[in-house]
This record gives structure tokens, sequence and C-alpha cells, in this order.
């Protein structure tokens, strides 16, 4: 399963709220259930974040798949703000999306539940994905997606 991990993930194993999740589902790539993909969009990102945090991003990197930022992204993500999913603002939480979208990806894992994982603006993405011919995106948190049978 190939599965987008934006920044928010990486910085949640160091979060108090949300690092017993993030390391479980970091748990799943080391076990090799999951394909971890990532961005030069979460590299940017990290790059303002704590050593520890860029660190732990440049471990698991090293073996991600890195999703191309091209033209057809770059679109997408235009087509999202076009339709008020979110404001320019948030211009660079959508281009994850796109990003996933885009790398067909079979989800998005994120902490954002502002711009990303949030019941209203989920299925006006894939809205968007559907009209513009892309596949439906499942987008969700990690404790949606972690294996709870084997902690």
């Amino acid at each position: 399963m190939k599965i987008y991990a934006d920044t928010s993930i990486f910085g949640g194993v160091f979060d108090k709220e949300f690092s017993a999740p993030s390391k479980s589902f970091f748990s799943m790539i080391d076990s090799g259930r999951i394909a971890l993909v990532t961005s030069a969009i979460v590299e940017g990102e990290i790059e303002c974040a704590p050593e520890k945090v860029r660190t732990f991003f440049k471990d698991y990197a090293q073996n991600a798949q890195i999703a191309i930022i091209d033209e057809d992204v770059l679109r997408l993500r235009t087509r999202y703000i076009d339709a008020g999913i979110v404001t320019e603002k948030s211009i660079d939480d959508v281009l994850h999306v796109a990003v996933a979208t885009v790398s067909k990806c079979d989800m998005i894992v994120s902490w954002n539940f502002k711009h990303i994982v949030h019941f209203d603006k989920i299925p006006k993405y894939n809205a968007v994905n559907v009209l513009y011919g892309y596949s439906h995106i499942n987008i969700f948190s990690p404790l949606e997606v972690i294996d709870y049978d084997n902690e």
C-alpha cells in the first residue's frame, strides 16, 4: 500500500499528543506493510523543524518514494483552490493532497485536521479529483490507519 505522509506525520513522532500513533504508523513502514511516499514539499517544510525531526525524516526519506511536483500536480492544486476547498493561504496544504493524488497513492495521512483530514473537505478533494480524471484518494489521520492488533 502506497501512503503519502505529509510533514505533520514526521513531527508527530515528537509531539506528546500524536507520538504513540505516529510511532505505530512508522512501525508499519518498518515492517514493510506500507510503502512510504513523501515529496520535496515535506523536505522543504522539515528544514525549519527541530534537528531531531530533520534527522528522523532523513532516515525515512532514504527508503521512501519521493513524489515529483510537476505541471499536473500544480494544476490540480490550483483546481482545489479554485473549487474553494481552502484559500490561497493554505496552498501548501492542498499541494500535499495534489501530490498524493497525482502520484497514485492509496492514501494520504496527516495530522492537519483543518485543511486536509476534515469531514467537509475530503469529499470536495475527491469531487475535484473525479471531475478532472483522477482517482479517489483516501485521507486519514494515523489513528485510522495503524494496526491496533499488533500493539
